[in-house]
């Protein structure tokens, strides 16, 4: 394994959990690991691995640009996420009213909507 394909697991299990990363790999296959190679290593290794802004920041900035784009999927991810970067449920609102006014309303709704959604699950986990 390379340096960067080794810090990009070493921060993925960081933010996301060993679970979620373990969940990952053992459902990896053939056809998609070059994919998940790709992910770890620029992801994880190289865009996350940086420590010129703070993880809670990156993790505010991904959830807006997701929320800005309309991809939804991986909202959830990112929200559980927060628990381990430290992004409160205050600033991950404030990113998605930053997406709101500047990348759409309907967006950032739905946005919030998943958020909701991901907050009371892990409210109802613990």
């Amino acid at each position: 394994m390379n340096d960067r394909m080794s810090q990009g697991m070493a921060v993925r299990r960081e933010v996301l959990g060993d679970a979620h990363v373990n969940r990952a790999e053992a459902q990896k296959s053939d056809f998609d690991a070059p994919f998940q190679t790709l992910i770890t290593e620029s992801a994880w290794g190289t865009v996350w691995g940086d420590d010129t802004i703070s993880r809670r920041e990156r993790s505010m900035l991904t959830l807006a640009l997701l929320a800005a784009t309309g991809n939804f999927e991986e909202i959830p991810m990112h929200i559980r996420a927060c628990n381990r970067t430290g992004a409160s449920k205050e600033d991950v609102m404030q990113a998605f009213m930053h997406v709101a006014i500047y990348a759409g309303v309907p967006r950032a709704n739905h946005a919030i909507k998943l958020a909701k959604q991901t907050y009371a699950d892990l409210e109802g986990s613990e």
